[in-house]
């Protein structure tokens, strides 16, 4: 019998202050919400950036 195998699904990093999706992440359904500080290009600072699913 083979093992299911879970695809790693398309995550976005969608910052708090702008709106802006800047960053694209790979993975495994059913894992906890990521908030991260990450740079944001438009503000040219590091901002919390929060994961949103499609």
């Amino acid at each position: 019998m083979a093992k299911s195998k879970k695809k790693k699904e398309t995550t976005y990093l969608v910052c708090q202050e702008t709106g802006d999706i800047n960053y694209v992440l790979y993975r495994k359904p059913g894992a906890e919400k990521l908030q991260l500080k990450k740079y944001s290009p438009r503000l040219r600072r590091i901002t919390l950036h929060t994961e949103k699913r499609k």
